[in-house]
């Protein structure tokens, strides 16, 4: 089902942000609220038929419903519509009825149930380790991790952070996390954000750290949602590769008329304070001439890390996507004889994609290369070839310095013969 109640219910905001504002799929969900163990009782309370039926809150369990002398399926059934859990009665009934039910509790969650693991008791993956079980069902590697409501947790948003660099052995990801924006234990002033990232330590090359949340009209999205369904929108525009992530979702449009904290108070930031967030690693956003845009380029490793293939998330991206189709589109080479025209055509596949990824301009140049150093004959007769690849994917056009001069020729052509 789906609510707005966000706060209860985070996977609804997700629902809402990509497939209402912004028209993006595939999206994984994975949902640890579970109506057997999260709920409390109501006890029978005396409810009054209307049009054959008594209206409960949506958050009432439909099978744990109990209507006092009456029988479900016999006398009466359960539904939901969009709003509530509503009893229906089989036969014409009036009056006043005694009903008791259950009620989900989101509140029971706990973050040991959001990270989850691998029972040796049931055999069951759960929480944030159902990552894995992502590919080996539908064949698509999760490119974005989301926990809306939880990652501003330092412990979900590690376990995040660690599936985000190696999914099933193979594959590697964002994490997309929020800034707490409580007043109590998180930070509601642009200038507290440092001094909470780093004393939470949110400073991976995995991490995109968001800071504050935003608003358009009456709802309020955690800032990582609207920024993750962004970058996918700038991902499959046309003009910047069907799916490519080689441009940054900064400075791109995003669904939001405000910004606020936690407590819904609106935070007004300019371009200078804007990029100080900018500058310890963090992305905010921005209305300044285009209307509201995601405002910054770098993961959660910047200032530290100064290797701008771990702090441009745009480039970060880009070497793990080609990562990815390498793997995938090779794969059935595995296990072949190693021979040498085997090598050659995988060389000159391999070169001709980054060619054609240059001449695109999603890459600015790319090769593939076999390097006799970086294979021994011990490891060819092991089984193991290396293909060394370099290329380098464009960086984000930050800053542009027009330089103004007074020119007197200007004025000398005014009088000249």
């Amino acid at each position: 089902g789906y609510s707005d109640d966000w706060k209860k219910y985070g996977l609804c905001e997700e629902i809402y942000t990509a497939f209402q504002l912004y028209k993006i799929s595939p999206v994984f969900f994975v949902n640890v609220l579970d109506p057997t163990k999260h709920k409390k009782a109501v006890v029978a309370t005396d409810f009054t038929v209307s049009d054959n039926q008594v209206i409960l809150p949506l958050e009432a369990i439909a099978d744990s419903v109990e209507v006092t002398g009456k029988t479900l399926g016999t006398d009466y059934d359960t539904f939901y519509n969009d709003t509530n859990c509503v009893v229906e009665f089989l036969e014409d009934t009036t009056g006043t009825v005694k009903v008791a039910y259950n009620v989900i509790e989101p509140s029971m969650v706990t973050e040991d149930e959001i990270v989850g693991g691998y029972s040796v008791t049931t055999h069951k993956t759960t929480g944030l380790e159902l990552i894995d079980s992502v590919f080996p069902k539908y064949t698509t590697v999760p490119d974005l991790i989301l926990c809306p409501n939880w990652s501003h947790d330092p412990e979900v948003a590690a376990v995040m952070s660690a599936k985000a660099e190696n999914i099933n052995g193979l594959f590697e990801a964002e994490a997309i996390l929020d800034v707490d924006c409580t007043e109590e234990t998180g930070a509601i002033y642009y200038t507290e954000v440092p001094e909470w990232k780093k004393k939470k330590n949110f400073t991976k090359k995995t991490e995109i750290l968001c800071f504050p949340k935003v608003a358009l009209g009456d709802r309020v999205f955690n800032l990582s949602t609207q920024l993750a369904a962004s970058i996918s929108a700038v991902d499959n525009a046309t003009a910047y590769g069907d799916g490519t992530p080689c441009e940054s979702a900064s400075n791109k449009g995003i669904q939001a008329d405000r910004m606020v904290v936690a407590d819904g108070s609106e935070v007004i930031l300019d371009v200078q304070q804007a990029n100080y967030l900018n500058e310890n690693g963090v992305v905010t956003a921005l209305n300044f001439y285009n209307g509201f845009v995601s405002w910054g380029n770098y993961t959660a490793c910047y200032p530290a890390d100064t290797d701008m293939t771990n702090y441009f998330y745009c480039i970060n991206r880009m070497f793990k996507w080609v990562g990815k189709t390498l793997i995938l589109t090779y794969w059935n080479y595995l296990d072949r004889g190693i021979k040498r025209r085997l090598l050659d055509a995988i060389v000159q596949s391999v070169n001709d994609w980054l060619s054609s990824l240059a001449t695109d301009e999603k890459i600015i140049g790319g090769r593939v290369e076999l390097n006799a150093s970086e294979n021994s004959a011990s490891q060819l007769a092991a089984g193991i070839v290396r293909f060394h690849i370099y290329m380098t994917p464009p960086s984000p056009l930050q800053k542009m310095d027009f330089v103004l001069e007074y020119d007197l020729s200007y004025l000398e052509a005014l009088v000249a013969a």
